[in-house]
């Protein structure tokens, strides 16, 4: 009899669990809904997200893709050179968007400096954002006087060009993939930490973080799994227009000369190659690569900002 009661009376609590747990899977899965619905309103946002995810495929897939491979000097001929876009070799191979004074394919030249491109950007990214939403959520956790002593850091970084600064480091270290990575990290953890400083100055004063205090958690478990997922958001939102800035940037350093080396060109190193020949008529060597770059910065960009809208608490009706 007891044995029966008590099973009876654990049976409520077992299926109140079950439907407490199926109801925030429900919530998660139209919160889902909601975000992808909200999402697709927008044709150029996903028209942007679609130029992205393809240009993305098309940078891993480089070595199926390419119809020749730019590093190997034994598959260029100098006579190629110069070659208009349509045109063919002597051996009969076609070059789609023609050729530049190496022989090099324009086409394969810019498959594999998307890759170089997104390597470059998007690694740099991710390692700035790392750095720099720790920093911003630890002084929005801790204030006081390391707050104070991060956020003039940030200052004193922002008010500087990020070029300027990039083109120093880079002056100092030399060209180089990894010192390109590196000036780029420099020069963008600022911006995430300023953010996420804003966004987690505001969640520390949630009940959540109360009833963490009270609980008597580690300093880490608060600020990484409690507070760093409240500030998702505008992290996310950040890191995607950070993204393109990094790209860019790259480009311009490349262009300048103080980027990636030669033996690993990028997007602005094709663009720098040919930019003498414009006025020659040999436009193809830097339009297409800049007509790519344009593109991929321009795609970014326009998933950024409706992710900037979605995301956006005041915009949420």
């Amino acid at each position: 009899m007891i044995a029966s009661s008590a099973n009876s009376n654990s049976e409520p609590v077992n299926s109140a669990a079950t439907s407490g747990g199926l109801t925030n899977a429900e919530n998660k899965n139209s919160q889902t809904r909601q975000f992808v619905i909200r999402f697709t309103q927008s044709k150029l946002a996903v028209a942007g997200l679609i130029v992205f995810i393809l240009m993305v495929l098309a940078a891993l897939f480089a070595p199926m893709i390419a119809p020749q491979d730019p590093y190997d000097l034994r598959s260029l001929s100098i006579l190629d050179s110069f070659m208009p876009p349509g045109s063919e070799s002597f051996e009969g191979a076609p070059f789609l968007l023609g050729t530049d004074g190496q022989g090099r394919d324009m086409l394969s030249g810019m498959l594999y400096g998307l890759r170089t491109s997104l390597t470059v950007g998007m690694g740099s990214a991710l390692i700035a954002c790392c750095f720099g939403a720790t920093m911003g959520l630890l002084a929005g956790y801790f204030g006081g006087r390391f707050d104070a002593i991060v956020m003039r850091i940030v200052d004193l970084h922002l008010s500087f060009p990020t070029i300027l600064i990039a083109m120093m480091i880079l002056a100092f270290l030399g060209p180089g993939l990894m010192n390109v990575v590196f000036a780029i990290i420099i020069v963008e953890w600022a911006y995430y930490a300023r953010t996420v400083r804003g966004t987690s100055l505001v969640e520390v004063k949630r009940e959540y973080m109360e009833a963490a205090d009270s609980l008597v958690l580690s300093t880490s478990r608060k600020v990484f799994r409690h507070l760093l997922p409240n500030c998702m958001a505008s992290l996310i939102v950040i890191g995607t227009i950070q993204v393109a800035r990094a790209i860019s940037l790259e480009a311009t350093l490349s262009f300048l000369g103080l980027g990636v080396p030669i033996t690993q060109p990028s997007l602005g190193l094709l663009i720098a190659n040919g930019y003498e020949q414009v006025i020659s008529g040999r436009y193809w060597i830097s339009f297409y690569p800049g007509l790519a770059l344009l593109l991929l910065v321009v795609s970014i960009n326009l998933v950024g900002d409706h992710l900037r809208e979605i995301l956006n608490p005041s915009n949420e009706k």
